[in-house]
């Protein structure tokens, strides 16, 4: 009997991710066949995104692609799932009727039942318990084998008032230590170089299950694992950044030497309608603390302009805490009402050109600041993990330590004929940057 192939369609954060890996291993064990590309599947399976709306304009626009490809007879099944689905599952019935099967992210860990009900020909829809997610078990890595995501909690309890997360995901949930440190053990042992800790919330981890925040303790339990070579974390949340965790991160030399702390704004009345604490100057006093307890930290941010009620006032004073700051990395994103949460409720809803346009004010003035800062490394030597060769610039690229992969730059360089082995560190000398990027030669 053909095994029914089954091609998935991952979109959205890495936390998204893991799950869609997680979703294809369960499926591979319960006798389907696996395959990289959705459009050559039997069953055609989108992990979707809800996020903003852009994120579910980009679901909707795969789906309806799909959705040709089963019209045309290439595909046969279209399964929807992940926060898209669980987000609006009514409409999606309603308003796609190619879609064969609309699965909860609480389906997940029945997802080989559902997809056989399916191909009985049954309409397939369940949304159980959001705390069913499974948060571990074998995963289908869709990253290069050098680096994989450690998901580390599911959920928020923090209730920014932009944020949809809460309503999609539910609660905060940890996972326990030991299933991490398990996990981790066997993503270094299948060549894994890098793991990148992920959460909605990464240093609010522990808090549930231990009774105190416990990012610092896991990191340094994950750095003895032997073959392990970057450790790095995501998503922190400012409030929850602990001297300890300070101490560990410029003690541990597998800690790259990187922090992702969205702050979102740095107007202290906007924070305070994002349901968000702090202002300008407790924000500034915690970046320089964090300079100083882990010299040569990387710091990235993400930040929202066009917020219910942001005046002009409000927004230069943004504009000048980034000029103040001079983040390594920064990316800015238009306020998107979403539906549901209270600040779409909130009075002085701003026009979507201004929104934009404040956005791209800061990311022109980001841009300035990143090119200045990268020529600091100029004449410096940078450990480059490779990541792969670019035909038409004729050079090798990869990454440094402080740059994530996907949201940030890259490392170019050339090696005078010699081909590095992928997933490889080597030492690059840097003789430029350009764009952002930095380009140097192989030493």
């Amino acid at each position: 009997m053909t095994m029914v192939k089954v091609g998935m369609v991952s979109l959205g954060c890495p936390k998204n991710q893991v799950d869609g890996e997680l979703l294809m291993a369960a499926l591979k064990k319960a006798g389907f066949e696996t395959v990289d590309d959705a459009a050559l599947a039997d069953v055609a399976l989108v992990n979707t995104c809800g996020f903003i709306e852009s994120a579910k304009k980009e679901a909707i626009e795969e789906i309806l692609e799909l959705a040709q490809l089963k019209k045309e007879g290439r595909i046969q099944k279209l399964v929807v799932t992940g926060c898209l689905a669980e987000r609006y599952r009514e409409e999606i019935h309603r308003e796609l009727p190619e879609v064969d099967a609309v699965l909860g992210i609480g389906a997940n860990g029945q997802i080989a039942e559902h997809l056989r009900s399916m191909l009985a020909g049954n309409f397939v829809e369940a949304f159980p318990e959001k705390d069913r997610l499974p948060l571990c078990g074998e995963r289908e890595l869709t990253t290069p084998s050098y680096f994989a995501y450690l998901k580390i909690a599911e959920g928020c309890d923090n209730c920014c008032s932009y944020c949809a997360i809460p309503l999609i995901r539910g609660g905060y949930r940890s996972r326990t230590m030991e299933s991490i440190e398990e996990e981790a053990r066997k993503l270094v042992e299948n060549g894994a170089k890098e793991l990148i800790l992920i959460a909605q919330d990464t240093t609010r981890y522990g808090l549930d299950l231990y009774g105190e925040y416990s990012l610092a303790k896991l990191m340094k339990r994950l750095c003895a694992l032997e073959g392990l070579s970057w450790l790095r974390v995501l998503y922190c949340y400012p409030d929850a950044i602990t001297d300890e965790l300070l101490e560990v991160m410029a003690q541990e030399k597998k800690i790259v030497k990187y922090i992702d702390l969205p702050l979102q704004h740095a107007s202290g009345k906007i924070l305070q309608a994002m349901n968000r604490r702090g202002d300008r100057q407790s924000l500034t006093a915690l970046l320089q603390k964090i300079r100083e307890k882990v010299p040569g930290v990387i710091l990235r941010t993400t930040l929202i302009t066009g917020f219910p009620g942001e005046t002009e006032e409000d927004f230069t004073q943004l504009a000048e805490f980034i000029k103040e700051i001079r983040f390594d990395r920064l990316g800015c994103f238009a306020y998107s009402q979403e539906e549901d949460t209270p600040a779409a409720q909130l009075p002085g809803q701003i026009e979507e050109e201004v929104k934009e346009h404040r956005a791209e004010i800061i990311m022109e003035d980001q841009m300035e600041i990143m090119e200045a800062l990268g020529r600091r490394f100029v004449g410096s030597t940078l450990e480059v993990l490779v990541e792969g060769f670019d035909r038409y610039a004729e050079c090798w690229f990869g990454r440094s330590a402080m740059d994530a992969p996907d949201i940030d730059g890259k490392v170019f360089f050339t090696t005078g004929g010699s081909k590095p082995t992928l997933g490889s560190f080597v030492k690059v000398q840097i003789d430029d940057c350009m764009d952002c990027d930095l380009t140097g030669h192989l030493v």
